[in-house]
């Protein structure tokens, strides 16, 4: 049900080598060596890397290659090199517009992981179940990680029965909650999610065609909020709306859900109205925090 499915090194050895006393003999007795020598420094490229992401972090809206370059005293092919890296593995995208790089979905989900969620469940958790007991409603919040959407807090009534935890992952093309972190992506970020996954189809009602997933996003976009309308189980709804990070790109997806006969056509508009208000709120509290 969308209450069980949308709602639902570089690790780099430093390890110093310890050098035995008869090598240090040949170099020169230990003591005659300042300690701070004998101390295994920081690989240069983790450096440049952790300082790039340190400048990247004082800017609201991004930085372009030169500019990242020119804080960060280097050859552009250096800062280049460094960006491609850290982008292939998510920390980082690139806005195809801007042309400016922004933090990307995976470094956003480690700093959850970090504090546990922290900000965003602290500014969520109240909101969801005050969102839970005005729709009598399941509500769930998820964050985009490894092209997926995971469960980071949830509310539920006291009759529901819900298959879902936080931790849980789910499919993005079929869950409200998924195609709100998608419909929020630069499109030249979520076309290749959507072309290279495997789309699983549930039932008649899930869209397995990444052409026309890539319109109902558009559309998504255009009403504020994503529906799935019986398409990761027969008899469940479910709508989703964005919360974003203080850097205007999506941090976060809520959601409520429920069976077809508590969530019908008659009042989803004014369930989506108050959903969409809910993130607002969030998306403020966020902004507040960041300040």
């Amino acid at each position: 049900m969308e209450a069980r499915n949308c709602p639902a090194r570089w690790t780099q050895s430093g390890s110093a080598v310890l050098t035995s006393s008869r090598s240090l003999d040949r170099i020169g007795k230990a003591k005659d060596f300042p300690v701070d020598t004998l101390k295994t420094p920081s690989p240069p490229a983790i450096d440049r890397a952790l300082g790039l992401l340190e400048i990247l972090a004082q800017s609201h809206h991004g930085l372009t290659l030169s500019e990242i370059a020119g804080q960060m005293g280097i050859p552009r092919s250096s800062a280049h090199t460094i960006l491609l890296g850290l982008e292939r593995r998510q920390w980082l995208r690139r806005n195809g517009k801007t042309r400016r790089y922004l933090f990307g979905p995976k470094l956003f989900s480690l700093a959850n992981r970090a504090l546990g969620g922290t900000s965003l469940r602290e500014a969520g958790a109240p909101l969801l179940r005050m969102l839970m007991q005005e729709t009598g409603l399941a509500v769930h919040m998820a964050i985009l990680e490894e092209e997926q959407a995971v469960l980071i807090e949830q509310a539920a009534p006291p009759h529901a029965q819900l298959h879902t935890w936080v931790g849980k992952r789910m499919e993005l093309h079929c869950t409200a909650l998924g195609k709100v972190l998608l419909a929020w992506l630069p499109e030249e970020e979520a076309r290749p999610i959507l072309s290279h996954r495997a789309l699983s189809r549930h039932n008649e009602n899930t869209k397995s065609s990444p052409r026309r997933l890539m319109e109902e996003l558009r559309e998504t976009r255009k009403r504020g909020y994503a529906v799935d309308d019986e398409e990761a189980e027969i008899g469940y709804r479910c709508l989703g709306a964005p919360v974003f990070g203080a850097d205007g790109s999506v941090a976060a997806a809520i959601s409520v859900s429920g069976s077809v006969s508590q969530l019908h056509f008659v009042n989803a508009a004014p369930v989506a109205a108050r959903l969409c208000e809910t993130a607002g709120a969030i998306t403020k509290q966020l902004a507040a925090a960041a300040e």
